[in-house]
């Protein structure tokens, strides 16, 4: 386990956030990961990172993993200009991530309350979600409930949208 991973086990620790794990090879893409999501029985997700064109926001989209997000769309609602991937450097700074590691549960580290944070609509009806615990190397799953409770606690700003 990695000290990022106990920072997050800390983290829902200390908020009484039930949670379980399951540790596997790094899978950096959902492609990567599929053979060993069959048998944990949540939501998975597709957390993605991007910048708005001035650099000076940025926002984290949260989806279904089988979905496909319209880029174009989401730029058009939030009236911030063209959206680009965050880097490498941001994604660190940010979330205290690497690439193939996008998770919300970095938002420990935005102790700026920088990120805002985009949640699809259609992910209020799931009972539970998994996200990597700050690395690829785990899943861990959390009820919806107690993933909402840690965004709120984190005085996170998030709003569920209609993605698709």
């Amino acid at each position: 386990m990695s000290s990022k991973q106990q920072r997050v086990f800390d983290r829902l620790n200390s908020l009484g956030i039930e949670f379980t794990v399951h540790h596997h090879p790094a899978l950096p893409t959902i492609d990567d990961a599929l053979p060993y999501w069959d048998k944990i029985d949540a939501t998975h997700c597709k957390n993605l990172f991007f910048r708005n064109h001035k650099g000076n926001q940025h926002y984290l989209v949260i989806f279904h993993y089988l979905h496909q997000l319209n880029i174009r769309d989401l730029e058009q609602r939030l009236k911030q200009g063209k959206l680009s991937f965050a880097s490498e450097k941001r994604m660190e700074k940010y979330l205290g991530i690497k690439p193939g590691s996008v998770t919300p549960l970095g938002l420990i580290n935005d102790e700026e309350h920088h990120v805002i944070v985009f949640i699809d609509k259609n992910l209020e009806k799931a009972e539970k979600l998994s996200f990597h615990p700050m690395d690829n190397t785990a899943t861990l799953i959390l009820s919806k409930n107690d993933f909402v409770r840690f965004l709120q606690v984190q005085n996170q700003r998030f709003s569920f949208l209609e993605l698709y």
